[in-house]
């Protein structure tokens, strides 16, 4: 069955301009004002964004009635580019359009996967948690963290396979289409997005205790190593001579857009979005590491100086005991009084000294 957006027949004010291929209802020419007025909030999508961003809150706020800080910063990374980012392309008016534009369906695989996960890694959502929660899911929350799915997954070179092989998959066969056809996949898809990207993206730059995490030198050429794939894959769609979806968007006939000129667009798009999204990830990274440096040299130092204060104390405690001899011997009293003479030596008898 043909499949864009039913929801969208309910909600929209303007008349569809065509049908698609057994009377399915496409949406009239995109324009912003769109992005509002076609929000839906019906979706299980949207459930799970409400409940992540209630649970966050509620977190916050038993740290501060604690008298616990939690930096505001990480609350507006989840909350803003991360489950808002999330939210602008799924639950927004673009939801009506990303069956109908290959285009529209690239902005969401780019913030789905490449910059929601980001700032939801930086919102530190694990730490928050593990701060916050009893013992018993505490330990709980550990023991999933530490597994060894977990810590398969969370590998970078895994990771990373995870993220580079993921779009080929997905764009280069038959899923793709199966996706567009069926509602509950390409939603799955949406879910699959994210859980790649926060995949590959939690062990880098996020802030949460993670199991093995590597050396900043090491994450930093591995975000060097993506920066290629996103220009092979954008460049790759841009010059492709096939549609993506086989026949599935000229079947919707829209007078209003062109297949091929919309994934000439998608792919640049990629490309683009890639590439720039790629520069903040490793500027983030870079920053990241250079703060951490500077707690390293801070530590180095407070323990430095703890020792030399160690040194200090113990020649403080060792002076008194060394001079205690040399006290003593200047401490004997001085009578003023010359030592009895010894007995007369014997003189010889010479002329004029007679015995």
């Amino acid at each position: 069955m043909l499949h864009v957006d039913s929801i969208f027949a309910a909600t929209s004010t303007t008349p569809p301009t065509s049908l698609a291929a057994g009377g399915v209802e496409v949406p009239p020419p995109f324009d912003i004002t769109r992005v509002f007025t076609e929000t839906r909030l019906d979706s299980w999508l949207a459930l799970g964004l409400v409940l992540a961003a209630g649970l966050y809150l509620y977190g916050v706020h038993r740290l501060r009635l604690r008298g616990d800080r939690w930096p505001v910063v990480r609350t507006v990374c989840f909350l803003g580019p991360g489950l808002g980012g999330i939210a602008a392309v799924t639950v927004s008016g673009l939801h009506a359009y990303d069956t109908a534009l290959l285009s529209v369906h690239m902005v969401q695989h780019m913030v789905l996967s490449m910059i929601s996960p980001i700032f939801l890694a930086l919102g530190a959502p694990i730490t928050l948690a593990l701060r916050t929660l009893p013992v018993g899911p505490r330990r709980r929350l550990l023991a999933v963290v530490h597994s060894r799915i977990a810590r398969i997954y969370s590998f970078p070179l895994v990771a990373f396979t995870i993220f580079v092989v993921n779009p080929f998959a997905l764009y280069f066969t038959d899923l793709y289409r199966y996706t567009l056809e069926h509602a509950w996949a390409h939603e799955l898809v949406h879910a699959h997005f994210i859980m790649t990207g926060c995949v590959f993206f939690w062990p880098l730059l996020g802030l949460d205790p993670l199991p093995g995490r590597w050396p900043y030198p090491a994450r930093a050429l591995l975000m060097l190593l993506s920066v290629p794939f996103h220009t092979v894959l954008g460049l790759t769609i841009m010059q492709s001579t096939t549609l993506f979806g086989g026949d599935w968007y000229p079947s919707l006939g829209l007078a209003w857009s062109d297949p091929w000129n919309d994934q000439v667009v998608a792919g640049g798009i990629l490309w683009a979005g890639g590439e720039f999204v790629s520069v903040t990830m490793l500027a983030v990274l870079v920053v990241q590491w250079v703060k951490q440096s500077e707690r390293e040299a801070r530590r180095v130092d407070r323990e430095l100086d703890r020792q030399e204060a160690r040194d200090r104390a113990a020649e403080a405690a060792a002076t008194p005991a060394a001079a205690t001899p040399a006290a003593v011997a200047t401490a004997t009293p001085d009578t003023g009084t010359t030592p009895p003479a010894g007995p007369p030596a014997a003189t010889a008898a010479t002329p004029g000294n007679p015995i």
